[in-house]
């Protein structure tokens, strides 16, 4: 079913640029929210998948979080110098770099952890238990291929 057409299609009344603002609008606040931590909304995922355990090389992380390589490598690049990722060679292969958080990242995944379910609440305020179910699973059912 087709719920667009070349000629009703519109800039800002559309599903791709809502999502698009929305995103904006929490990185936006989630930004602000981390500021005193010297880390930014797109740093998130990082420190919370490395908190986990969950994918903790470049390359698992890239493609979990849907980060190009070389914006990942950046990024990583820059967590490591403020000290917060380290970045070691596997033993049993020496071409693969597992990364892992400092004590000084483990602390600031930790207040992150605290600070990022405030920002989305706080954005999800008005929306009922059953509202917020429903819009997890109509987002679940989009990023469905």
């Amino acid at each position: 079913m087709s719920h667009y057409s070349r000629d009703d299609f519109n800039l800002t009344d559309n599903v791709g640029f809502a999502i698009v603002k929305a995103r904006n609008l929490v990185m936006e606040q989630m930004d602000a929210a981390l500021k005193d931590l010297n880390v930014r909304a797109h740093h998130v995922g990082i420190f919370m998948s490395l908190l986990r355990g969950k994918d903790t090389t470049p390359a698992t992380l890239s493609r979990y979080l849907g980060i190009d390589t070389g914006l990942m490598t950046r990024t990583l690049d820059k967590l490591e110098t403020l000290g917060m990722v380290k970045r070691s060679r596997s033993t049993d292969d020496r071409r693969m770099v597992n990364l892992e958080l400092t004590e000084a990242g483990r602390e600031v995944a930790l207040r992150i952890a605290g600070i990022a379910p405030d920002v989305l609440n706080t954005r999800l305020q008005y929306f009922s238990k059953a509202e917020f179910e429903e819009l997890q699973r109509l987002l679940r059912k989009f990023l469905n291929d």
